[in-house]
Protein backbone atom coordinates (compact mmCIF):
# COMPACT_ATOMS: atom_id res chain seq x y z
CA UNK A 1 0.00 0.00 0.00
CA UNK A 2 2.61 2.39 0.90
CA UNK A 3 4.51 1.72 -2.51
CA UNK A 4 1.05 2.33 -4.49
CA UNK A 5 1.07 5.73 -2.28
CA UNK A 6 4.59 6.71 -3.31
CA UNK A 7 3.74 6.08 -7.01
CA UNK A 8 0.81 8.25 -6.80
CA UNK A 9 2.70 10.80 -4.93
CA UNK A 10 5.37 10.73 -7.62
CA UNK A 11 2.89 10.58 -10.44
CA UNK A 12 1.10 13.70 -9.27
CA UNK A 13 4.80 15.51 -8.75
CA UNK A 14 5.62 14.65 -12.39
CA UNK A 15 1.98 16.14 -13.13
CA UNK A 16 2.52 19.34 -11.22
CA UNK A 17 6.07 19.65 -12.26
CA UNK A 18 5.15 19.38 -16.11
CA UNK A 19 2.46 22.43 -15.13
CA UNK A 20 4.65 24.44 -13.55
CA UNK A 21 7.20 24.00 -16.33
CA UNK A 22 4.30 25.92 -18.70
CA UNK A 23 3.98 22.83 -21.12
CA UNK A 24 1.94 24.54 -24.17
CA UNK A 25 -1.10 23.30 -25.74
CA UNK A 26 -1.47 22.88 -29.32
CA UNK A 27 -3.50 26.36 -29.51
CA UNK A 28 -0.70 27.98 -27.50
CA UNK A 29 1.75 26.52 -30.02
CA UNK A 30 -0.03 27.16 -32.91
CA UNK A 31 -0.16 31.25 -31.30
CA UNK A 32 3.60 30.95 -30.53
CA UNK A 33 4.03 29.96 -34.41
CA UNK A 34 2.02 32.59 -35.50
CA UNK A 35 -0.19 30.10 -37.63
CA UNK A 36 -4.05 29.07 -37.13
CA UNK A 37 -6.54 25.75 -38.17
CA UNK A 38 -9.31 26.28 -40.09
CA UNK A 39 -12.14 23.62 -39.65
CA UNK A 40 -13.85 23.14 -42.98
CA UNK A 41 -16.76 20.87 -44.02
CA UNK A 42 -15.75 19.99 -47.30
CA UNK A 43 -12.56 19.21 -49.53
CA UNK A 44 -11.93 21.77 -52.36
CA UNK A 45 -13.02 19.24 -55.70
CA UNK A 46 -11.01 18.10 -58.43
CA UNK A 47 -9.67 21.34 -59.61
CA UNK A 48 -8.14 24.39 -57.88
CA UNK A 49 -8.03 26.57 -61.26
CA UNK A 50 -9.69 29.68 -60.40
CA UNK A 51 -11.74 29.58 -63.79
CA UNK A 52 -13.16 25.82 -62.99
CA UNK A 53 -14.03 25.89 -59.56
CA UNK A 54 -17.20 23.70 -58.45
CA UNK A 55 -18.57 24.62 -55.03
CA UNK A 56 -18.84 27.59 -53.16
CA UNK A 57 -16.62 25.95 -50.50
CA UNK A 58 -13.85 26.08 -53.13
CA UNK A 59 -14.36 29.61 -53.54
CA UNK A 60 -14.24 30.38 -50.02
CA UNK A 61 -10.91 29.43 -49.27
CA UNK A 62 -9.22 30.16 -52.54
CA UNK A 63 -10.37 33.76 -52.21
CA UNK A 64 -7.34 34.12 -50.28
CA UNK A 65 -4.95 33.19 -52.60
CA UNK A 66 -6.57 34.57 -55.74
CA UNK A 67 -8.05 38.15 -56.90
CA UNK A 68 -9.40 40.05 -59.48
CA UNK A 69 -8.42 43.89 -61.27
CA UNK A 70 -10.81 45.05 -58.62
CA UNK A 71 -11.86 42.91 -55.35
CA UNK A 72 -15.16 42.82 -53.22
CA UNK A 73 -15.16 44.26 -49.88
CA UNK A 74 -16.90 43.43 -46.69
CA UNK A 75 -18.73 46.83 -47.14
CA UNK A 76 -20.29 44.88 -50.65
CA UNK A 77 -18.07 47.40 -52.38
CA UNK A 78 -15.26 46.70 -55.15
CA UNK A 79 -11.54 48.17 -54.22
CA UNK A 80 -8.89 48.28 -56.72
CA UNK A 81 -6.21 45.11 -56.61
CA UNK A 82 -4.48 44.03 -59.46
CA UNK A 83 -5.68 47.64 -61.30
CA UNK A 84 -5.11 51.13 -59.49
CA UNK A 85 -8.01 52.83 -61.36
CA UNK A 86 -10.42 52.28 -64.24
CA UNK A 87 -12.25 54.79 -66.40
CA UNK A 88 -15.47 54.13 -68.18
CA UNK A 89 -16.13 55.83 -71.83
CA UNK A 90 -19.28 57.86 -72.30
CA UNK A 91 -21.57 54.69 -73.29
CA UNK A 92 -20.24 52.98 -71.09
CA UNK A 93 -19.34 50.07 -73.32
CA UNK A 94 -15.23 50.69 -73.17
CA UNK A 95 -13.25 49.91 -69.75
CA UNK A 96 -9.96 51.16 -69.39
CA UNK A 97 -7.83 49.69 -66.38
CA UNK A 98 -4.47 50.69 -65.02
CA UNK A 99 -2.61 47.95 -64.33
CA UNK A 100 -0.63 47.89 -61.08
CA UNK A 101 3.00 48.01 -61.33
CA UNK A 102 5.35 45.48 -59.33
CA UNK A 103 2.74 42.60 -58.28
CA UNK A 104 4.13 39.23 -58.36
CA UNK A 105 2.84 36.07 -58.70
CA UNK A 106 3.07 33.22 -56.25
CA UNK A 107 5.78 31.86 -58.62
CA UNK A 108 7.69 34.73 -58.73
CA UNK A 109 6.73 36.21 -62.19
CA UNK A 110 5.89 39.84 -62.45
CA UNK A 111 2.04 40.30 -63.29
CA UNK A 112 1.93 42.27 -66.65
CA UNK A 113 -0.69 43.40 -68.64
CA UNK A 114 -0.40 40.48 -71.11
CA UNK A 115 -1.47 38.36 -68.45
CA UNK A 116 -4.72 40.33 -67.80
CA UNK A 117 -5.06 40.09 -71.53
CA UNK A 118 -4.72 35.85 -71.24
CA UNK A 119 -6.61 35.24 -67.88
CA UNK A 120 -10.21 37.27 -69.77
CA UNK A 121 -9.75 35.25 -73.01
CA UNK A 122 -8.70 32.02 -71.05
CA UNK A 123 -12.19 32.60 -68.96
CA UNK A 124 -14.16 32.57 -72.07
CA UNK A 125 -12.48 29.44 -73.42
CA UNK A 126 -11.74 27.30 -69.98
CA UNK A 127 -13.89 28.70 -67.68
CA UNK A 128 -17.36 26.62 -66.55
CA UNK A 129 -18.96 29.36 -64.67
CA UNK A 130 -21.63 29.88 -67.07
CA UNK A 131 -22.59 33.15 -65.57
CA UNK A 132 -19.58 34.55 -66.34
CA UNK A 133 -18.88 32.70 -69.42
CA UNK A 134 -22.48 34.61 -70.38
CA UNK A 135 -21.09 38.13 -69.05
CA UNK A 136 -17.96 37.46 -71.52
CA UNK A 137 -19.65 36.74 -74.38
CA UNK A 138 -20.60 40.64 -74.38
CA UNK A 139 -16.91 41.39 -74.36
CA UNK A 140 -15.56 42.10 -77.92
CA UNK A 141 -12.49 42.71 -77.67
CA UNK A 142 -9.42 42.56 -74.96
CA UNK A 143 -6.23 44.77 -75.45
CA UNK A 144 -2.87 45.59 -73.39
CA UNK A 145 -2.05 48.75 -74.47
CA UNK A 146 1.41 50.10 -72.43
CA UNK A 147 0.36 50.25 -68.73
CA UNK A 148 -3.26 49.63 -68.85
CA UNK A 149 -5.72 47.09 -70.10
CA UNK A 150 -8.96 48.24 -72.42
CA UNK A 151 -11.99 46.05 -72.56
CA UNK A 152 -14.90 46.72 -75.03
CA UNK A 153 -18.27 45.35 -74.55
CA UNK A 154 -20.86 45.10 -77.14
CA UNK A 155 -23.47 46.22 -74.95
CA UNK A 156 -23.22 48.16 -71.68
CA UNK A 157 -23.85 46.55 -68.65
CA UNK A 158 -23.61 48.21 -65.26
CA UNK A 159 -22.85 44.58 -63.45
CA UNK A 160 -19.50 44.56 -65.48
CA UNK A 161 -16.97 45.43 -62.69
CA UNK A 162 -18.83 42.94 -60.66
CA UNK A 163 -17.97 40.40 -63.78
CA UNK A 164 -14.53 41.85 -63.53
CA UNK A 165 -13.98 41.13 -59.10
CA UNK A 166 -14.87 37.86 -60.02
CA UNK A 167 -12.15 37.16 -62.70
CA UNK A 168 -9.25 36.16 -60.86
CA UNK A 169 -6.01 36.83 -62.73
CA UNK A 170 -3.67 33.95 -63.28
CA UNK A 171 0.23 33.77 -65.05
CA UNK A 172 -0.02 33.32 -68.63
CA UNK A 173 2.67 30.57 -69.11
CA UNK A 174 1.85 28.62 -65.76
CA UNK A 175 0.40 25.14 -66.47
CA UNK A 176 -0.55 23.42 -62.74
CA UNK A 177 -3.03 25.56 -61.81
CA UNK A 178 -5.40 22.31 -61.18
CA UNK A 179 -3.01 21.07 -58.31
CA UNK A 180 -0.71 23.64 -57.76
CA UNK A 181 -2.59 27.58 -57.81
CA UNK A 182 -0.93 30.39 -58.07
CA UNK A 183 -2.48 33.74 -58.13
CA UNK A 184 -1.54 37.21 -56.15
CA UNK A 185 -3.37 37.07 -52.93
CA UNK A 186 -2.39 37.53 -49.98
CA UNK A 187 -2.04 33.78 -48.87
CA UNK A 188 0.22 31.22 -51.59
CA UNK A 189 -0.86 27.75 -51.81
CA UNK A 190 1.31 25.44 -50.10
CA UNK A 191 0.18 22.05 -49.94
CA UNK A 192 -2.41 19.75 -50.10
CA UNK A 193 -3.91 16.42 -49.16
CA UNK A 194 -7.18 15.16 -50.56
CA UNK A 195 -9.85 14.91 -48.13
CA UNK A 196 -6.95 16.32 -44.55
CA UNK A 197 -5.60 19.45 -45.44
CA UNK A 198 -4.97 22.34 -47.34
CA UNK A 199 -1.78 24.69 -46.23
CA UNK A 200 -1.89 28.37 -47.47
CA UNK A 201 1.50 30.40 -46.26
CA UNK A 202 1.21 33.80 -45.94
CA UNK A 203 2.32 36.01 -49.57
CA UNK A 204 5.33 38.53 -47.93
CA UNK A 205 5.74 39.94 -51.10
CA UNK A 206 1.89 40.89 -51.75
CA UNK A 207 2.11 44.55 -52.68
CA UNK A 208 -0.53 45.52 -50.11
CA UNK A 209 -1.68 44.61 -46.64
CA UNK A 210 0.29 41.78 -45.18
CA UNK A 211 -1.57 38.86 -43.92
CA UNK A 212 -1.38 39.33 -39.71
CA UNK A 213 -0.87 35.34 -39.46
CA UNK A 214 2.20 33.38 -41.00
CA UNK A 215 0.48 30.02 -42.22
CA UNK A 216 -3.37 28.84 -42.40
CA UNK A 217 -3.84 24.98 -42.16
CA UNK A 218 -7.30 23.97 -43.38
CA UNK A 219 -8.34 20.88 -41.98
CA UNK A 220 -11.45 18.95 -43.60
CA UNK A 221 -14.04 17.60 -41.47
CA UNK A 222 -16.91 15.88 -43.47
CA UNK A 223 -18.37 14.41 -40.48
CA UNK A 224 -20.31 16.85 -38.19
CA UNK A 225 -19.50 14.84 -35.02
CA UNK A 226 -15.74 14.95 -36.21
CA UNK A 227 -15.95 18.38 -36.64
CA UNK A 228 -17.75 19.29 -33.09
CA UNK A 229 -15.24 17.08 -31.52
CA UNK A 230 -12.33 19.04 -33.14
CA UNK A 231 -14.02 22.55 -31.37
CA UNK A 232 -14.19 20.87 -28.21
CA UNK A 233 -10.75 19.98 -28.11
CA UNK A 234 -9.60 23.01 -29.56
CA UNK A 235 -8.03 21.16 -32.65
CA UNK A 236 -9.48 24.53 -34.49
CA UNK A 237 -9.33 28.23 -34.38
CA UNK A 238 -11.68 29.01 -36.44
CA UNK A 239 -14.80 27.04 -37.84
CA UNK A 240 -17.78 28.85 -39.97
CA UNK A 241 -21.23 27.84 -41.02
CA UNK A 242 -21.94 26.03 -37.34
CA UNK A 243 -25.34 25.01 -36.96
CA UNK A 244 -26.80 26.55 -33.09
CA UNK A 245 -26.76 23.30 -31.80
CA UNK A 246 -22.98 23.10 -32.63
CA UNK A 247 -22.01 26.33 -30.34
CA UNK A 248 -24.09 25.61 -27.75
CA UNK A 249 -21.55 24.32 -25.25
CA UNK A 250 -18.27 26.08 -26.51
CA UNK A 251 -16.15 26.90 -23.66
CA UNK A 252 -14.64 30.49 -23.35
CA UNK A 253 -11.62 29.46 -25.30
CA UNK A 254 -13.92 30.69 -28.37
CA UNK A 255 -16.07 33.31 -29.20
CA UNK A 256 -19.10 32.99 -31.13
CA UNK A 257 -19.69 35.71 -34.06
CA UNK A 258 -23.04 35.92 -35.97
CA UNK A 259 -23.62 37.19 -39.36
CA UNK A 260 -25.66 35.79 -42.23
CA UNK A 261 -24.25 33.10 -45.17
CA UNK A 262 -25.76 35.40 -48.06
CA UNK A 263 -26.69 32.26 -49.38
CA UNK A 264 -30.31 31.10 -50.53
CA UNK A 265 -30.99 27.74 -48.76
CA UNK A 266 -34.23 25.79 -50.11
CA UNK A 267 -35.60 22.54 -50.78
CA UNK A 268 -34.59 22.28 -54.57
CA UNK A 269 -37.15 19.84 -56.77
CA UNK A 270 -36.11 18.56 -59.80
CA UNK A 271 -39.32 19.81 -61.75
CA UNK A 272 -38.48 17.26 -64.35
CA UNK A 273 -39.23 14.36 -61.70
CA UNK A 274 -42.75 12.41 -61.64
CA UNK A 275 -45.24 14.04 -59.13
CA UNK A 276 -42.60 17.39 -58.91
CA UNK A 277 -43.60 17.93 -62.77
CA UNK A 278 -46.90 19.59 -61.81
CA UNK A 279 -47.24 22.80 -60.02
CA UNK A 280 -49.91 21.98 -57.82
CA UNK A 281 -47.77 19.32 -56.43
CA UNK A 282 -45.06 21.80 -55.74
CA UNK A 283 -47.61 24.52 -54.57
CA UNK A 284 -48.45 21.70 -51.90
CA UNK A 285 -44.86 21.35 -51.09
CA UNK A 286 -44.86 24.72 -50.03
CA UNK A 287 -47.70 24.98 -47.79
CA UNK A 288 -46.72 22.03 -46.12
CA UNK A 289 -44.13 23.61 -44.97
CA UNK A 290 -43.48 25.75 -41.92
CA UNK A 291 -40.44 27.63 -42.55
CA UNK A 292 -40.73 29.24 -39.10
CA UNK A 293 -40.68 26.25 -37.22
CA UNK A 294 -38.10 24.98 -38.94
CA UNK A 295 -36.02 27.82 -38.15
CA UNK A 296 -36.89 27.70 -34.54
CA UNK A 297 -35.90 23.92 -34.59
CA UNK A 298 -32.73 23.82 -36.58
CA UNK A 299 -31.57 27.83 -35.39
CA UNK A 300 -33.25 29.06 -32.34
CA UNK A 301 -35.13 31.01 -34.63
CA UNK A 302 -32.41 32.36 -36.23
CA UNK A 303 -31.65 33.48 -40.11
CA UNK A 304 -34.31 35.29 -42.58
CA UNK A 305 -37.31 33.47 -44.10
CA UNK A 306 -36.70 34.19 -48.34
CA UNK A 307 -39.28 33.41 -50.93
CA UNK A 308 -37.43 33.53 -53.86
CA UNK A 309 -33.93 33.20 -55.04
CA UNK A 310 -32.42 36.54 -53.74
CA UNK A 311 -31.12 36.72 -50.42
CA UNK A 312 -31.63 40.35 -48.29
CA UNK A 313 -28.04 41.89 -49.29
CA UNK A 314 -29.14 42.21 -52.63
CA UNK A 315 -31.60 45.10 -50.79
CA UNK A 316 -33.39 46.91 -54.04
CA UNK A 317 -34.01 43.30 -55.48
CA UNK A 318 -34.95 41.14 -52.49
CA UNK A 319 -38.81 41.17 -52.28
CA UNK A 320 -39.60 39.82 -49.04
CA UNK A 321 -43.36 39.54 -49.32
CA UNK A 322 -42.30 36.80 -50.74
CA UNK A 323 -41.38 34.89 -47.67
CA UNK A 324 -45.54 34.67 -46.70
CA UNK A 325 -46.60 34.00 -50.40
CA UNK A 326 -47.24 30.23 -48.77
CA UNK A 327 -48.13 30.40 -45.17
CA UNK A 328 -48.27 27.20 -43.76
CA UNK A 329 -52.08 25.86 -44.66
CA UNK A 330 -51.63 21.74 -44.33
CA UNK A 331 -55.27 21.66 -45.55
CA UNK A 332 -54.62 23.22 -48.77
CA UNK A 333 -51.61 21.46 -48.85
CA UNK A 334 -53.37 18.24 -49.18
CA UNK A 335 -56.39 20.09 -51.53
CA UNK A 336 -53.56 20.57 -54.02
CA UNK A 337 -51.92 17.12 -53.71
CA UNK A 338 -56.01 15.63 -54.28
CA UNK A 339 -56.39 17.81 -57.48
CA UNK A 340 -53.06 17.02 -59.03
CA UNK A 341 -54.04 13.07 -58.03
CA UNK A 342 -52.03 12.23 -55.19
CA UNK A 343 -54.24 12.26 -52.77
CA UNK A 344 -52.92 9.55 -51.01
CA UNK A 345 -49.43 11.27 -51.34
CA UNK A 346 -46.35 9.83 -52.90
CA UNK A 347 -42.72 9.11 -51.80
CA UNK A 348 -40.44 11.87 -52.35
CA UNK A 349 -36.53 11.44 -50.95
CA UNK A 350 -34.41 14.50 -50.32
CA UNK A 351 -30.71 13.61 -50.96
CA UNK A 352 -28.67 15.79 -48.68
CA UNK A 353 -24.44 16.69 -48.51
CA UNK A 354 -23.86 14.84 -45.26
CA UNK A 355 -21.04 16.88 -44.54
CA UNK A 356 -23.32 19.79 -43.91
CA UNK A 357 -25.11 19.71 -40.47
CA UNK A 358 -26.68 22.54 -40.89
CA UNK A 359 -28.69 21.24 -44.16
CA UNK A 360 -29.25 17.65 -43.19
CA UNK A 361 -31.19 18.93 -39.62
CA UNK A 362 -33.23 21.29 -41.91
CA UNK A 363 -34.48 18.01 -44.13
CA UNK A 364 -34.83 15.88 -40.89
CA UNK A 365 -37.24 18.84 -39.76
CA UNK A 366 -39.01 18.96 -43.45
CA UNK A 367 -39.59 14.80 -43.14
CA UNK A 368 -41.91 15.52 -40.28
CA UNK A 369 -43.56 18.48 -41.56
CA UNK A 370 -44.31 16.87 -45.46
CA UNK A 371 -45.59 13.86 -43.81
CA UNK A 372 -47.82 15.76 -41.85
CA UNK A 373 -49.75 16.59 -45.19
CA UNK A 374 -49.72 13.13 -46.31
CA UNK A 375 -46.01 12.98 -48.39
CA UNK A 376 -44.05 10.17 -47.53
CA UNK A 377 -40.62 12.00 -47.52
CA UNK A 378 -37.11 10.28 -46.44
CA UNK A 379 -33.90 11.57 -45.81
CA UNK A 380 -30.74 9.98 -48.03
CA UNK A 381 -27.40 11.58 -47.06
CA UNK A 382 -24.19 11.15 -49.42
CA UNK A 383 -20.79 12.81 -49.61
CA UNK A 384 -19.82 15.58 -51.17
CA UNK A 385 -18.95 14.46 -54.28
CA UNK A 386 -21.57 12.30 -55.05
CA UNK A 387 -23.73 15.18 -53.94
CA UNK A 388 -22.26 16.95 -56.75
CA UNK A 389 -21.44 14.05 -59.25
CA UNK A 390 -25.61 13.05 -59.23
CA UNK A 391 -27.16 15.97 -57.58
CA UNK A 392 -25.89 19.10 -59.28
CA UNK A 393 -24.18 17.22 -62.26
CA UNK A 394 -26.09 14.32 -63.56
CA UNK A 395 -29.90 16.14 -61.76
CA UNK A 396 -30.49 12.45 -60.84
CA UNK A 397 -32.43 13.34 -57.61
CA UNK A 398 -36.01 14.33 -56.75
CA UNK A 399 -35.32 17.29 -53.82
CA UNK A 400 -32.14 18.22 -51.84
CA UNK A 401 -32.03 20.46 -49.37
CA UNK A 402 -28.64 23.16 -49.89
CA UNK A 403 -27.99 26.70 -49.94
CA UNK A 404 -26.97 28.21 -53.19
CA UNK A 405 -24.85 31.88 -53.31
CA UNK A 406 -24.34 34.38 -55.86
CA UNK A 407 -20.69 33.59 -56.25
CA UNK A 408 -20.32 37.31 -57.19
CA UNK A 409 -22.07 40.43 -56.31
CA UNK A 410 -24.71 40.20 -58.95
CA UNK A 411 -28.68 39.53 -58.36
CA UNK A 412 -28.54 38.22 -61.53
CA UNK A 413 -25.77 35.47 -60.33
CA UNK A 414 -28.56 33.98 -58.24
CA UNK A 415 -31.66 34.37 -61.00
CA UNK A 416 -29.71 33.27 -64.29
CA UNK A 417 -29.05 29.54 -62.81
CA UNK A 418 -33.08 29.02 -63.62
CA UNK A 419 -33.01 29.76 -67.14
CA UNK A 420 -34.06 26.97 -68.87
CA UNK A 421 -31.10 26.07 -70.85
CA UNK A 422 -28.70 27.10 -68.03
CA UNK A 423 -25.68 24.69 -66.90
CA UNK A 424 -26.63 25.18 -63.21
CA UNK A 425 -30.81 25.02 -63.62
CA UNK A 426 -30.70 21.81 -60.89
CA UNK A 427 -34.39 22.16 -60.74
CA UNK A 428 -34.99 21.89 -64.49
CA UNK A 429 -37.27 24.61 -64.19
CA UNK A 430 -38.91 25.90 -67.46
CA UNK A 431 -40.77 29.39 -68.04
CA UNK A 432 -40.45 31.02 -70.73
CA UNK A 433 -41.43 34.21 -69.48
CA UNK A 434 -39.34 33.90 -66.91
CA UNK A 435 -36.25 33.34 -69.61
CA UNK A 436 -36.95 36.63 -71.27
CA UNK A 437 -37.14 38.68 -68.00
CA UNK A 438 -33.69 37.55 -67.24
CA UNK A 439 -32.36 38.17 -71.14
CA UNK A 440 -33.92 41.79 -71.06
CA UNK A 441 -32.72 42.40 -67.51
CA UNK A 442 -28.54 41.41 -68.71
CA UNK A 443 -29.17 43.69 -71.77
CA UNK A 444 -29.79 46.94 -70.80
CA UNK A 445 -28.76 49.88 -68.39
CA UNK A 446 -31.44 50.93 -66.91
CA UNK A 447 -30.82 50.01 -63.31
CA UNK A 448 -34.57 51.18 -62.52
CA UNK A 449 -36.42 48.36 -65.48
CA UNK A 450 -33.42 45.48 -64.83
CA UNK A 451 -34.82 46.01 -60.73
CA UNK A 452 -38.46 45.33 -61.92
CA UNK A 453 -37.01 42.34 -64.24
CA UNK A 454 -35.64 40.88 -61.46
CA UNK A 455 -38.17 41.15 -58.91
CA UNK A 456 -40.82 39.56 -61.51
CA UNK A 457 -38.68 37.13 -62.17
CA UNK A 458 -38.63 36.26 -58.73
CA UNK A 459 -42.43 36.37 -58.46
CA UNK A 460 -42.74 33.99 -61.05
CA UNK A 461 -40.18 31.50 -59.20
CA UNK A 462 -42.49 31.96 -56.45
CA UNK A 463 -45.85 31.59 -58.22
CA UNK A 464 -44.52 28.56 -59.78
CA UNK A 465 -43.23 26.72 -56.78
CA UNK A 466 -40.08 26.13 -58.77
CA UNK A 467 -38.51 25.51 -55.56
CA UNK A 468 -39.44 25.50 -51.42
CA UNK A 469 -37.65 28.53 -50.35
CA UNK A 470 -36.57 28.53 -46.82
CA UNK A 471 -34.08 30.89 -45.64
CA UNK A 472 -30.94 32.85 -45.90
CA UNK A 473 -29.34 31.46 -43.11
CA UNK A 474 -27.66 32.51 -40.09
CA UNK A 475 -24.15 32.12 -39.63
CA UNK A 476 -22.43 30.99 -36.66
CA UNK A 477 -18.46 31.07 -36.57
CA UNK A 478 -16.51 29.98 -33.77
CA UNK A 479 -13.05 31.56 -33.60
CA UNK A 480 -10.51 31.71 -30.72
CA UNK A 481 -10.75 34.04 -27.88
CA UNK A 482 -7.24 35.34 -28.58
CA UNK A 483 -7.76 36.31 -32.01
CA UNK A 484 -9.16 38.56 -33.83
CA UNK A 485 -10.51 40.74 -37.43
CA UNK A 486 -12.46 38.45 -38.57
CA UNK A 487 -14.84 39.82 -41.40
CA UNK A 488 -18.65 38.91 -42.61
CA UNK A 489 -18.70 39.57 -46.46
CA UNK A 490 -22.14 39.87 -48.67
CA UNK A 491 -19.93 36.92 -50.35
CA UNK A 492 -20.04 33.55 -49.11
CA UNK A 493 -15.82 34.00 -48.75
CA UNK A 494 -13.60 33.78 -45.64
CA UNK A 495 -10.76 36.84 -45.64
CA UNK A 496 -8.04 35.63 -43.45
CA UNK A 497 -5.96 38.28 -43.98
CA UNK A 498 -7.26 40.19 -41.57
CA UNK A 499 -7.52 37.98 -38.66
CA UNK A 500 -4.76 37.69 -36.24
CA UNK A 501 -3.58 37.47 -32.79
CA UNK A 502 -4.15 40.18 -30.10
Amino acid sequence: MKKTIALAMSLLMAVSLLAGCGQKSPADERKANNEIVVGIAQDLGSSLDPRNLASAGAREVLFNVFEGLYKPTASGDFAPALATEYKVSEDGKTYTFTIREGVKFHNGKTMTPDDVVYTFKSYTEDGTDSNLKAALENVTDVKADGGTVVITLAEANSDFMAYVASIHVIPSDYTEQETKPVGTGPFRFESRNVQESIVLTRNDDYYGTKAKVAKVTYKIYEAGTALVTALAGGAVDIVAHLTEAQIKNLDKSYTVLEGTMNLVQALYLNNADGPLADVRVRQALCYAVDVQKMLDLTAGGHGTRVGSSIYPAFTKYFDASLADAYPHDVAKAKDLLKQAGYENGFDLVITVPGNYTNHVDTAVVLVEQLKEAGVNASVKEVDWNSWLKDVYQGRQYQATVVGFDASMLTAGAMLNRFVSDSSKNISNFKSEAYDALIAEASSITDDARRTECYRAAEKILSDEAANVYLQDMADFVAIRSTLDGYQFYPLYVMDLSTVGYK
